[in-house]
């Protein structure tokens, strides 16, 4: 398949797409994003990477993260799984009533409350955005990549959500590491500027059931098959059902405007487009997927 071909198809099918929805508005640096731009990149299993529009203009992956985050937890082993859940949310990521109704266990890593146990369960091992950043920088190819000062500093003033959420996962006892800290890593992760080439080449391994682009191994086969399982059913917020209806494979998405899906044994294709539906899902990113799995007939099903 010439994949270079399809996805200058693509940015055309997706044009009138552009620029639809809203930035988002709740973290000041963001909200200055320039909205009409678009980018798409595919890593192969193989090492080949293909690209369009402005695939390797870098961008704040903020949710996409948590992705990668629960992939070097589960690294270490799955207990993280004793203190967050599994199932789709049905709220938006950052409630507080479900966390209060369900005692202070998540109920799945990609929403905010879960997303802080796992940034906390990685803890342990190290500062979590600093073993992510050199996660990132090891498998693009770019050590260059880093925190959007700028960003985590909008991100860390306007917090008062998650800071709410994680002071109450700590009053049920599911916190591990003072909360400042956890806080800390959690916006700097989320604030790690990426471009649409550099995301994929990062998520492939998932592509290749948990092989790194070393060669060596990062997940087992069941442990790879789980995350991309989370991802098909709480990778979106609370589209996720939507989602696999239009696109049908494993998706993360961040308000930054990138989604980064897989497709099991082929590759890892990262889209971004700045303007967000009322879920906080990239309207042009599900428009180009929905394409992509359409005139490939590549999905899970």
């Amino acid at each position: 398949m010439d994949l270079a071909a399809l996805l200058d198809r693509i940015a055309d099918d997706v044009a009138p797409e552009i620029g639809r929805g809203a930035v988002a508005d709740y973290i000041p640096a963001l909200a200055r994003v320039e909205p009409r731009q678009f980018g798409m990149a595919v890593a192969e299993v193989d090492g080949g990477v293909h690209g369009v529009g402005d695939w390797e203009v870098p961008f704040s992956i903020q949710s996409m993260s948590k992705v990668f985050t629960l992939a070097l937890t589960l690294s270490h082993g799955d207990g993280v799984w004793a203190r967050v859940g599994r199932e789709p949310s049905g709220n938006p990521f950052n409630s507080l009533v479900q966390l209060e109704n369900e005692d202070g266990i998540p109920r799945n890593p990609f929403i905010n409350a879960g997303a802080l146990v796992v940034t906390d369960e990685l803890a342990h091992h190290g500062d979590a955005a600093e073993k992510l950043l050199r996660f990132f920088r090891d498998e693009s190819g770019r050590p260059d990549i880093a925190i959007d000062a700028e960003v985590a500093a909008s991100e860390a003033g306007h917090a008062d959500r998650n800071r709410a959420l994680a002071y109450f996962m700590a009053s049920y006892r599911n916190m591990r590491h003072p909360v400042p800290a956890v806080l800390d890593q959690y916006v700097r992760q989320c604030s790690i500027a990426m471009n649409c080439g550099d995301v994929a080449r990062s998520a492939v391994f998932l592509a290749r059931h948990g092989l790194r682009n070393d060669g060596s191994r990062l997940l087992g086969l069941s442990g790879a098959k789980r995350v991309n399982a989370v991802m098909l059913t709480c990778g979106t917020y609370d589209a996720a059902g939507e989602f696999a209806y239009r696109v049908g494979l494993p998706g993360k998405s961040g308000v930054g405007g990138g989604i980064v899906a897989i497709v099991p044994g082929r590759c890892a294709v990262c889209v971004w487009s700045p303007g967000l539906d009322a879920r906080g899902n990239s309207v042009a990113g599900v428009a180009a997927l929905d394409r992509f799995t359409t005139l490939t007939g590549w999905s899970i099903f």
